[in-house]
Parts: structure tokens; sequence; C-alpha cells
């Protein structure tokens, strides 16, 4: 009897994937790539709000970060700057380099995205990152010869940097903000940020996302705190009355379905959480939206 993949393969664990949810969350679309010649010493002007990454095919490169430090890139280095910081590029020797461009949905990537630093670099000669050069050639050869499905595969190919890049840096031990994006890069808090964030109506208790986190309650609370940078049942408050303002501007649902669909067991309990957050009623707050 022939044996099927499935019969050997063991399936990808989604629980412990916050990170997906993420991007998801985000609406993370590689789009725009652009070859650049730096002719003459010119440097190339990134405005505040891109969120880009590029790559060295020739250097030196220098990448100038608005308001902060100036960093020297070399052939197969990468940078990513996924919080929008304004720059430039530029080299005296006639450096070159691949632009590329993402897309996002602007009010759920700003909070998330914000933890990381303004640039994030990749050096392409370190060990283990054999996947750079390979992407790099694979945008390369698109950009050079655009064929069929070009358009698709340089967003595919983007997108899996932007995940590498995040990766990297979260593999990097370095200095990071609290947030969202921080904890769910983490791997114990990873399933319990990403069962908060598909279920943020459920009545979660401490001890069952302690669990989820293989963490005792004690050491759950204080890993959450530090990389979340607030209490688990805060965190879960403010993601519930979060969710429910976006509903009560993008949807005619009842103020009370609204405030049962996000975890709340009346009406009157969540209009008084609501108005403690966003001092302001809800109904009084989706009328203030419309006018």
């Amino acid at each position: 009897m022939t044996a099927s993949l499935g019969d050997h393969a063991d399936p990808l664990d989604v629980s412990v994937d916050a990170l997906s949810d993420v991007l998801e969350l985000i609406h993370l679309q590689g789009g725009e790539l652009t070859a650049v010649r730096a002719e003459g010493g010119r440097d190339v002007h990134h405005r505040a709000g891109g969120r880009v990454l590029h790559i060295i095919e020739r250097g030196p490169v220098e990448l100038a970060v608005t308001g902060g430090e100036r960093t020297r890139l070399g052939q197969g280095d990468l940078v990513l700057l996924a919080v929008g910081a304004e720059h430039r590029l530029g080299s005296a020797d006639g450096g070159a380099w691949m632009s590329g461009r993402f897309l996002v949905e602007e009010k759920e990537a700003a909070p998330l995205l914000a933890v990381l630093p303004p640039a994030v670099v990749i050096r392409g000669t370190e060990a283990g990152r054999e996947w750079l050069p390979l992407c790099a050639q694979t945008l390369a050869a698109e950009i050079a010869v655009p064929s069929a499905g070009s358009k698709v595969m340089v967003s595919r190919v983007l997108d899996l940097l932007f995940i590498l890049a995040l990766r990297e840096w979260s593999a990097s031990g370095g200095t990071r903000e609290a947030g969202w994006l921080t904890a769910a890069l983490d791997q114990p808090l990873g399933p319990a940020m990403r069962a908060i964030h598909r279920h943020p109506e459920r009545p979660w208790s401490v001890e069952e996302l302690a669990g989820l986190a293989s963490l005792s309650r004690a050491a759950f609370c204080a890993r959450f705190v530090r990389l979340v940078g607030e209490p688990p049942a805060r965190y879960l408050s403010g993601l519930r009355l979060a969710r429910a303002a976006d509903r009560l501007a993008t949807t005619s649902d009842a103020v009370g379905s609204i405030g049962k669909a996000v975890g709340y067991a009346s009406e009157a309990a969540f209009s008084r959480a609501f108005a403690r957050k966003y001092g302001i009623a809800p109904r009084e707050w989706r009328t203030a939206r419309k006018a």
C-alpha cells in the first residue's frame, strides 16, 4: 500500500503561531518593487509613513534615518523599515539596491508595529541566512524580466522577507519595547496572545492563559507585564473595547449585541466600561463618529 504524505507528516502547530495572526490582522501585502542605481552619489529620499525594505545588490550604501543613526550597508544586506521612519539611502561609489513597499491596514498596523526599531538590519553574510540571497535572486530575476505571475510572486517574496526579518529581530535578543508584537513573537506567550486575540469574548482566567503558556500563574503575569506592558486583565479589557469601538464605527449592530459579542454580560456593564475608557457612552461615541 502506498503511504500518503499525511501518514508521516506532522501538521503545523498553528496554536503557537501568534505572529500569523498579527500579519493577518494588519493585512500585510507586499507591493511595488523598484531597482535603484545610485549614479553620481545621489541620495534617495523616503518620506515618513512608507513601510519598506531595501536589499543591497552592490555596496557600500549608507542608510540615514531621520533623527537616528547612520548605518553602512554592504552587498547582500537587508534593512526593514516597518514603522515608516523617514530615511535616505545613498552611495558615493555607485551602489545599487532593490526597494520593496508594503501595504497594511494602518489603523491596526500602527500600534502593533510600533514596538519595532526604526530600521531592522539583517546582514546577509551571517550564518543561517541562506534564505536572503535566494529571495534576493528571485526578486532581481522578476524585476529584470517580468513574466506571467510576476506581480504576485514579488508580493509573496516581499511578505516572506518581512516575516523572516521579524524572526531574526526577535531571535537577536536586542532591547525591545513592550507591546503586542513583542509578546506574539515570544515562544511562551505566543499561544496565550493568539487565544486572547482569537476569542476576546471568552472569560479568560489568568490560570487558563498561564496554562497555554506552560508557565505558573506568577511567572505568566510577570512575563506578560514585562513584554506587553500591562497586566493580562487590563490588556483583555482594552482589546474588547477596541473591537467594540471598531464595530460601533463600521456596523449598525445594536449596542447591546456588540457588548455581548466582545464579552460583556449586559449592555449596562458594557456601557460603563466603554465610558471609562473613551469618556463617552457607546451610542454617543457612534453618533460622534458619524457626524
